[in-house]
């Protein structure tokens, strides 16, 4: 695949929207129970949730420099934002090309932190490799939805409960296309598909310890990429973990055999409460 050199806003955009839409769309009184509050700032959006029980990866700010460019000024609104909803902890991702000039400098004066790096990739969705699989995989069914939430929380290290609800309740939405993987009747694998206009995003893939190894992401990755292309979009995108120089990650590893292809590297930073 040949990538063109703009597709970076476009990247961006849908991860924002898709996080916006996992949080902002939590049911009854998950939602309130969650400490969920969610806002639109700088092109980007701001998500917080007070009692996440995951121990902080739902407080997270992203898309900027998409629509305007990110100033110092958004920054700011961000944190305020946080500190207003009293999160002790929060992750900006922010694309390298959207930083402020000496942004190192700004970043440590209100207690940002580098952290971990992602690798954004992307895709045509009808040039995805096919993988072949000897589990089942397809959509989830409704009567099927906590379930195939819980072996993804799981396979996250997150609990379930709250965040059942929420992933739960994208089984049937519009813009989503939840997709498992079964050993007989048993959910052992599971990821989601989200679809805003032309783009499409794969997140919340995991799967089952006990059945690692028998090609249930790569088979997952095919199956939502060709949803992607029955919806009529132009590009899919994913992100993942870069790993260290002398390590690997398997997802990465395996979005690379599936046809995905590096677009760029964005710094995790890591906000926390002085309080």
């Amino acid at each position: 695949m040949t990538a063109p050199s703009d597709l970076t806003p476009l990247a961006e955009t849908v991860e924002c929207e898709f996080m916006h839409s996992y949080e902002s769309r939590t049911p009854p009184p998950a939602y309130t129970d969650l400490g969920i509050a969610t806002t639109r700032v700088g092109g980007g959006v701001a998500l917080a949730m007070r009692n996440d029980p995951s121990g902080g990866y739902w407080n997270k700010a992203l898309g900027f420099g998409t629509t305007e460019p990110f100033t110092v000024e958004i920054l700011d609104r961000v944190l305020d934002f946080y500190r207003d909803q009293g999160v002790d902890q929060a992750v900006l991702q922010l694309v390298p090309a959207a930083l402020p000039a000496g942004f190192d400098e700004i970043a440590a004066a209100r207690g940002l932190e580098p952290g971990s790096t992602w690798v954004k990739l992307a895709a045509r969705p009808d040039e995805v490799v096919a993988a072949p699989t000897r589990l089942r995989v397809g959509p989830v069914p409704g009567a099927e939805a906590r379930r195939w939430a819980d072996v993804v929380l799981a396979g996250f290290g997150m609990p379930s409960g709250g965040l059942t609800t929420m992933l739960a309740a994208t089984v049937g939405a519009p813009a989503w296309r939840p997709y498992a993987a079964w050993d007989g009747d048993d959910v052992v694998a599971g990821g989601n598909l989200f679809l805003h206009g032309e783009a499409a995003s794969l997140n919340a893939a995991a799967t089952a310890p006990g059945h690692r190894g028998l090609g249930a992401q790569s088979a997952l990755i095919a199956a939502r990429a060709r949803a992607a292309a029955e919806a009529g979009c132009r590009w899919v995108f994913v992100e993942t973990g870069q790993p260290a120089p002398d390590q690997r990650n398997p997802s990465l590893d395996n979005l690379r055999r599936a046809g995905f292809t590096p677009l760029y590297e964005r710094r995790n930073w890591v906000w926390r409460s002085a309080g």
